[in-house]
């Protein structure tokens, strides 16, 4: 069998430090133990650099990521992260286990669908000056389903014992509350959980504070 030396290469990440779409997929590589190489978009440099026709040819939707790997280009957060789970060894990112598994996509996607796209930079964009009640309002809202979920379905992580798809959601969408001044002590359980998985080395490389387009002032 012949295999293509794209096979080979690196994978390539277009993303952006605070993204939180992208920071799923740097944590899905942390823990796989994959290396890759980083080529920044900046949403806001030149009036965002994910509108340009060359990022645009990349991926259609002109939003961070798109990630070249294996010789093809991939968008959409929970698809780059199944893709890298059924390729590469390393720790599972979905359970073998049907009703765990499914568990792990409700989290993801009430996070990836239900919460994270309403304060997407470009609706954000759009709301203006309320941006700000507009992004606490639809967490909170997110938040008060997502806690007794996770009551349910949470060991040590959100679905049992075993980091998971829906971990890797979590903490970049606790990140966004944060940043956006909701009281995350509200939701013990998310709490929990977010405390104890920026404990993980996997999530703490891939942390917007330690990325090559982090701006200094947010360095860590």
């Amino acid at each position: 069998m012949r295999l293509s030396l794209a096979c080979f290469a690196k994978p390539i990440l277009h993303g952006y430090f605070r993204s939180s779409c992208s920071w799923r997929v740097r944590i899905a590589f942390a823990l796989k133990g994959v290396e890759y190489d980083q080529l920044p978009v900046n949403l806001i440099k030149d009036g965002g650099q994910q509108l340009t026709e060359e990022y645009k040819a990349l991926n259609p939707m002109q939003q961070v990521p798109a990630v070249e790997i294996d010789g093809t280009t991939l968008s959409q957060s929970l698809a780059v992260i199944q893709y890298i789970d059924e390729t590469r060894p390393g720790p599972r990112l979905l359970p073998a286990d049907p009703k765990a598994r499914a568990q792990v996509r409700m989290i993801s996607d009430l996070i990836a669908s239900g919460i994270q796209p309403l304060q997407n930079l470009y609706v954000i964009q759009k709301i203006g000056a309320e941006k700000m009640q507009w992004s606490q309002h639809f967490i909170d809202r997110g938040f008060q389903a997502l806690e007794p979920i996770l009551k349910q379905t949470a060991g040590k992580y959100c679905v049992g014992d075993e980091i998971s798809m829906a971990d890797i959601c979590l903490v970049p969408q606790v990140y966004n509350a944060e940043r956006f001044k909701v009281d995350v002590g509200k939701y013990p359980t998310i709490k929990r959980l977010n405390e104890a998985l920026l404990e993980i080395e996997a999530f703490q490389v891939s942390h917007p504070s330690r990325q090559p387009d982090t701006p200094d002032d947010l360095r860590a």
